[in-house]
């Protein structure tokens, strides 16, 4: 009986090294766990509007966002524990990867809004609201809102779910970024109204024909942004 714990424990180790050395040590392999939400090349998931595409975003927003998880500064359960452990290196390693990746856009549903709502999130997009200090989105994202290196990402594409839950996510503090924290300022200066208004409105665009993000360098931010003075994001 002596021998018995010693032996069952030497059999799960020979079993645990056995099973790693079954696991593939390939890229693919290690992003398993993005590609099962995200989809295989980062397009998105086709079952759920709030599963983002990854494929094509700047690398530099995409490591930010991992980070974030990571720091507990942007908060989603699943996301927070696949990160937990990733280091620095592997972080960018993934970002690259999938910030190379160019596939097909899937259009999602979007709810039908009154023409008056989609011409409000036609103007807060394009032109903003002085009133409300809210600046146009195309102000950091981009002319054709496919984002601008090395970090800011693109709002074209995007389904409505994905867009109003994060504009949400902004105004209620669970999801953050260095201060000052532009787009929190954003959020809540917007209505309610305002986030369906302009996240349809976004949702509803046609990809251009190019998707790739406008250079570094090519926009002045309307807002001083800590985020972006440390290399980051902006939605």
């Amino acid at each position: 009986m002596r021998w018995t714990i010693p032996f069952a424990l030497l059999l799960c180790s020979v079993l645990a090294h056995a099973d790693q050395a079954s696991v593939p040590d390939t890229l693919q392999q290690r992003i398993a766990a993005c590609t099962t939400c995200h989809g295989v090349h980062g397009e998105g998931s086709s079952g759920s509007g709030f599963f983002p595409r990854l494929a094509g975003k700047p690398a530099g927003y995409l490591a930010l966002q991992i980070q974030n998880f990571q720091r507990g500064v942007r908060k989603y359960a699943p996301m927070e524990y696949t990160v937990r452990l990733l280091t620095p290196e592997y972080m960018h390693e993934i970002a690259a990867y999938f910030a190379a990746q160019q596939v097909p856009y899937e259009r999602k549903p979007v709810p039908a809004l009154a023409p008056s709502m989609l011409q409000r999130g036609e103007q807060l997009v394009t032109a903003g609201d002085p009133a409300r200090q809210v600046p146009p989105c195309q102000a950091c994202h981009g002319k054709q809102l496919t984002g601008t290196e090395p970090s800011v990402p693109g709002l074209v594409g995007l389904p409505y779910d994905y867009i109003s839950s994060q504009l949400g996510s902004w105004r209620t503090g669970t999801r953050a970024s260095a201060a000052p924290d532009c787009m929190a300022q954003i959020a809540n200066r917007l209505a309610p109204a305002d986030i369906t208004a302009v996240s349809a409105w976004l949702a509803n665009q046609e990809v251009p024909a190019d998707t790739h993000p406008q250079p570094a360098g090519s926009i002045t931010p309307p807002l001083r942004c800590g985020v972006l003075q440390a290399q980051g994001d902006g939605a």
